[in-house]
């Protein structure tokens, strides 16, 4: 990662550590990205309760309780998912926001309706409702899609705690 997002995770932990929040990541195109950004950071483990990498629909289900016909129904990348990822990686863990992210990183996975470039995110926090971002970057390539899905992760968790 790009040394202004290592100053911004280590800006975010702290904001986090003053209000004693915890953070769970649900992640499936990034792959623990997320995670690996704010872990980066010494003194994370005051904050960073826990990272998934649910790069599997089974995974989904097994470790976070997305339900396996809301996959078969909307698909792993869908805003239905990543709400239920956000939401599963708060209940099973010990944290008070958690972000996901599930998208088609490329070069291949894309269909006409679900692109290359697609990444849906959710922020779930605890005693408020789910917050859900789509963005279409577009076939940047596959480093490039999961460098801007992390930047645009970073983004909920910094507005979830101001």
């Amino acid at each position: 990662m790009r040394p202004e997002m290592t100053d911004r995770a280590a800006a975010l932990l702290d904001a986090y550590r003053d209000k004693g929040l915890k953070i769970a990541t649900a992640e499936s195109c990034t792959g623990g990205l997320v995670a690996a950004l704010l872990t980066e950071i010494s003194g994370s483990s005051a904050v960073v309760e826990r990272g998934f990498v649910t790069y599997s629909n089974e995974a989904k289900t097994e470790l976070i309780g997305v339900p396996a016909d809301l996959v078969a129904s909307h698909g792993a990348v869908s805003e239905p998912v990543a709400r239920a990822m956000a939401e599963g990686a708060l209940a099973h863990s010990r944290a008070q926001v958690a972000v996901a992210v599930t998208g088609v990183a490329g070069p291949t996975g894309g269909t006409a309706t679900k692109p290359v470039g697609l990444v849906h995110f959710a922020l779930a926090r605890t005693g408020a409702a789910t917050i859900h971002l789509e963005r279409r970057y577009g076939d940047l390539g596959r480093v490039n899609v999961r460098h801007r899905a992390v930047e645009d992760a970073l983004s909920l968790l910094e507005q979830a705690v101001r």
